[in-house]
Parts: structure tokens; sequence; C-alpha cells
């Protein structure tokens, strides 16, 4: 589910890491500092919005909208014009008047969770048609990009992963359809993938956990990014799901005929397993770091709250839940948008008020971040969209992806 999208700039810091440098003379001038980005008008955040600008201001629309606050008119109109006219999505156009081409890199993750940003926010908008186009653009170009065994890529014609079959699940959710009946050319659904990528209970390493893609010898390892967003798109949910009764331990059961609801429930085994150690999720150090510690990963423990809040398991949640009202403010407020976000959705999951988390006012904060919105983080909250089968935000494409580790469905990071 998400914080700072992790993607290309997660691969652009490794590259730095591991090129070499080549001495400076002493008569060398400093470098001169790096320029501030530059923030166009309407867009949440205040950082290099390359990797993750549709991302975080999508995540932010999602956040606010299920919480009864309509993001301001200049946002929205700022989402829509990154769209292509083929329906898609990159993940930043820094000049949206110029058309999209052959040069332009299309994201499946920006396109599904857009896709869900405007089906939310098109609810409480005076012109809610253009923002339904929008979505229903963006879904029937997701559909012409599936690939052959049901899922897809980050990129379309990319090897098809987790996260990204899970995120477009919600989106087609969100729109009503039935992720079931959407076939590729080979007749596979989306199911059929992330079975595929399902970590058997008789595993003797991270059993009932997806995988993110199969290593390099087709090996499953497992990936608590990739299994937060899976368990919640095997259950058709998403990150706005919500707890349910009644209360029940996830455990981890192999049928002679693999489902997708079952797969589900093993996925939710395997997350409370993982938080039971330390009340949270960690993540590996970059490549390259000198430190090999583990560190806390603030936004995929989010994402694991949510789903298993919508398994049931609300107990097993409610430790990580608690550690992030303790220990993620300071987080948050350096990553951002999406991180707020992502803390949002977890505190509805579990029917714990935004505005009261920890000592935070998560709404408040994250409505800093952008444009006012047209209502007031201090309105009702929205109605629940619990059964939406709404986007699972979750996730974020990162470096840790690539190394079989995790990316967070919602955002920790998108930029991590």
């Amino acid at each position: 589910m998400i914080t700072v999208r992790r993607g290309a700039a997660a691969f652009a810091a490794a590259a730095v890491l591991c090129t070499g440098v080549a001495p400076v003379a002493s008569a060398a001038p400093s470098p001169s500092a790096t320029p501030a980005p530059v923030i166009p008008a309407g867009l949440y955040g205040t950082k290099d919005p390359t990797y993750d600008g549709v991302w975080r201001q999508s995540l932010a629309f999602i956040a606010q909208t299920t919480s009864g606050v309509q993001p301001a008119d200049e946002a929205v109109s700022w989402l829509r014009k990154q769209q292509c006219d083929s329906g898609a999505f990159a993940s930043y156009r820094p000049d949206p008047a110029k058309p999209c081409d052959a040069a332009t890199m299309l994201d499946t993750n920006a396109t599904a969770v857009a896709v869900q940003a405007l089906t939310g926010a098109k609810r409480q908008s005076t012109d809610p048609e253009p923002l339904a186009k929008a979505a229903a653009a963006g879904a029937t170009w997701l559909k012409g990009v599936q690939n052959k065994d049901g899922g897809w890529g980050y990129n379309p014609g990319g090897p098809s992963d987790a996260n990204s079959t899970s995120i477009v699940i919600s989106a087609l959710t969100a729109l009503g359809e039935k992720p079931g009946a959407v076939k590729s050319a080979e007749g596979k659904t989306p199911y059929d993938a992330l079975l595929g990528l399902a970590v058997p209970c008789s595993a003797t390493e991270g059993a009932g956990a997806f995988a993110y893609q199969p290593d390099k010898d087709g090996k499953l390892l497992a990936n608590a990014d990739a299994t937060a967003a899976a368990t919640l798109a095997g259950l058709g949910k998403g990150i706005t799901a919500r707890g349910v009764e009644p209360q029940q331990s996830p455990v981890c059961t192999d049928l002679a005929k693999p489902t997708m609801d079952r797969a589900a429930l093993n996925g939710a085994s395997y997350l409370a397993a993982a938080l039971a150690k330390t009340g949270h999720l960690n993540t590996p150090p970059m490549p390259g770091a000198t430190d090999p510690t583990e560190l806390p990963d603030h936004g995929n423990t989010a994402d694991a709250v949510v789903a298993l809040a919508a398994t049931g398991a609300t107990k097993e949640a409610s430790g990580a839940l608690a550690w992030l009202q303790k220990n993620s403010a300071a987080w948050a407020k350096e990553s951002g948008p999406a991180a707020y976000a992502q803390l949002i959705l977890a505190a509805k999951a579990m029917h714990v008020d935004p505005r009261a988390f920890g000592s935070t006012d998560l709404l408040k904060e994250l409505a800093a971040t952008g444009p006012a919105p047209q209502a007031s983080p201090s309105a009702a909250p929205a109605a629940s969209d619990d059964d939406s089968g709404s986007f699972d935000v979750w996730w974020i494409i990162g470096i840790g992806m690539v190394v079989g580790v995790g990316i967070g469905f919602l955002v920790s990071g998108r930029k991590k």
C-alpha cells in the first residue's frame, strides 16, 4: 500500500551508490547546490514529483474523499491534465500540454490509483461527468495492456507482479467491474496471475505469503508489501477497506484446488506472524549501505494493518496500529502526502478517528501539503467504502521489488 513511491527513484539512488566517484582536484570549485524542484500549482507535496507526482496526488484524494473532504478544484484539475489521450497516466508529466508519445513512460500503478482517486472525487464534485469519463478511460487502457497470464506489470508489457496486478484489480472494482471477468487473450484472469505468486502453506519459508515476482530461478520469495496488496485484492477490497466482524485470527491452509479467497486469508496469516515479531514490519538497507541493520517500515506496516482488518484480524493488527500512532509522526512529516494518506487509511480500517491519531490530526496535516480542500478536514466522514472494493493504494514500487524484498502498495514510499 504505499508511502513514498519507490520505483525509479530507488534505482537512481542505487546507481549513485554503486558508481565510483572520480577524485576532485583541490582547485575545483565546490559543487553547486541541487536546485529546488519546481512544484506545479495544484500538486500536493514539496518534493520532486518526477517519480510519484500522480501517485501522491491520487493517494491524497483517496484519503480525503473517504473522510468526507473534497479536494480543491485546482488539485483535481492538475490530476486530470496528467492523463494521456489514451487514458493512461505516467508517473509525472512536467508539461501536460505536450501530448504523450512513444517516449512517455506509461505507468499501470499511477493509472490504477488515479482511476480510483477520480472515482472518489466525482462523488462530491459539482461537475462529476468529466471525472467519470477520465476514470473509465483509464480502466479501458488498463484492460488493453493486460498480460497473457492475466496480470499486469509496472509498465505495460512488463512481467506481471503482485502489486501492479492487485492495484489494477482495485481500480476495476472501484468502477463496479468484476475483475474475474476481465480475461486476457489466453483466457486468464487477474486472479490466475495472483494465485501463481502465492507461496503455499507447506513452504519452509514465507508460508502463505505472496511474492512480488518469481526470482531468476523461478522461486517465490515472501514479500510483505506484495502480500498486503494481494490479500486485499483477493478479498475484492482495497485500501479503503474497513475492519469486519467477527474477529477471526487467520490461519494458513492449502487446498487441493487453490482459491483466491483462501490465498488471501493465507496472506493475512503471514502478515499477522510478521507483525507479531516486533509489532511492525521492517525494510532492508538500500544497496551499498554501510549499515546492514533493518529499519522500521512505516508504510508497509500501515498497509498490513489495512489488509488484516479487512480479513477480520483486527486483534492481530491492533498492536501495529498502536505502534504507528506512537512512532509515525516524524516519518509522515518527512515523507509527505502519500504517507499521511496511508496512515489515514490504516486508522479508518481500524475505526480510529484520523483526526486524533496519537497526537496528530492526520487530515489537517495532509490538507496542509496541498491546496486548501473545498470541505474542511473537520467535516463529517464520508460513508465507508468497505464494500466498494476501492483501491488498495497499497503499494509502492521500489528497489525492494526487484531484489524480492518489498514494495509498499500504498505509499510509504514511492520514493523510498
